[in-house]
């Protein structure tokens, strides 16, 4: 009997056709959780993207799934330890997103620094009247070259944001969780303790994800030792004291603010939205481009079919599932 799947959200057509090879495919857009409540106990297996909640009221509903695979590098929109509990394995994507996210990261830092977002409304709005009032507002304005960029977080996404801002004639300084020899040969980055980096870098990049020991990495306290500097956020919203940011850019003790995520998305109103000059704010699309969204869709797919061949994907999450329910247990093809 062939394995039936349930896909939450409008993923790509290829990888949809290989899943289809080998089990059958259902499309349930964007549920709400009543609605997910009523149908998972259909399915063997689903595949979601971040915009699909799936916490432990769905997952104790989810009487024959044996897999969750995540269309995301993230994964903390899933309850882990429910799913753990019940036997189901839980996958993410690796490195298929790292080199369109490590773009995106130093196209907002250049793009915070160099005021494109701010130049772009006042242009549209019909505010340049003269060369003197540019000269005269815009004087302030800094390159991205010859600072030193502080990154937060060095995995696949961190080193390769790294190579990038190395080739851009900077110096690199990092935090990780785990120091990365690698990165440190190929590009000259310095590994420091968090504070110190925040001490010593002119732009600050946030490539942590989103775990108990990362919420609010950066609070009030290490805000101050932000001033004077940027700070650009491509990890998670969580990762930011919003309310402690704003005062900052309210004060004037941060230069600069740029964030594809927020605390709480989507976001339609927001504090920061005053701050036009201050800030570069995007709707979290860092990860979205045509060849990222269908290689993850692939990988997803891949994951997917790994575990119900009673394999173990280098990408499941909850490996103490295994404990739980062992691979042959949830074998399905």
């Amino acid at each position: 009997m062939r394995p039936k799947v349930a896909i939450l959200f409008k993923m790509k057509s290829k990888p949809v056709e290989e899943l289809k090879k080998y089990a059958d495919v259902e499309f349930i857009l964007y549920p709400s959780i009543e609605e997910l409540k009523e149908r998972i106990d259909e399915f063997d297996a689903v595949i979601l993207s971040p915009l699909n909640p799936f916490p432990r009221e769905v997952i104790e509903k989810a009487d024959k799934l044996k897999a969750i695979s995540c269309h995301s590098a993230g994964y903390d929109h899933v309850d882990i330890k429910a799913a753990t509990e019940r036997g189901i394995y839980v996958t993410k994507v690796a490195g298929v997103l790292s080199e369109a996210v490590a773009e995106f990261a130093v196209g907002l830092t250049i793009v915070l620094l160099r005021r494109i977002a701010y130049s772009d409304k006042f242009i549209r709005n019909g505010k340049w009247d003269s060369h003197r009032t540019i000269w005269g507002g815009f004087k302030e304005i800094e390159t991205v070259y010859g600072k030193k960029v502080g990154i937060l977080g060095m995995g696949a996404i961190g080193k390769a944001i790294a190579r990038r801002m190395k080739a851009m004639g900077t110096e690199i300084v990092y935090w990780s969780r785990s120091q990365k020899p690698d990165i440190e040969k190929e590009v000259g980055a310095r590994y420091l303790p968090l504070e110190d980096v925040l001490r010593e870098s002119d732009i600050v990049i946030l490539a942590l994800p989103a775990l108990p020991e990362t919420y609010h990495i950066i609070n009030e306290e290490r805000l101050k030792l932000l001033e004077g500097k940027y700070l650009v956020n491509i990890g998670r919203g969580t990762l930011v004291d919003e309310e402690a940011l704003v005062k900052a850019l309210e004060e004037g003790r941060l230069k600069g603010y740029a964030t594809d995520v927020f605390e709480n998305e989507p976001v339609q109103e927001h504090e920061l939205f005053k701050y036009e000059w201050e800030t570069v704010l995007t709707p979290h699309y860092a990860g979205l481009s045509k060849e990222a969204m269908e290689d993850m869709g692939f990988q997803a797919v891949k994951n997917l079919l790994a575990v119900l061949r009673g394999e173990v994907p280098d990408t499941l999450v909850n490996r103490e599932v295994l404990e739980v329910r062992p691979p042959e247990k949830v074998r399905m093809l």
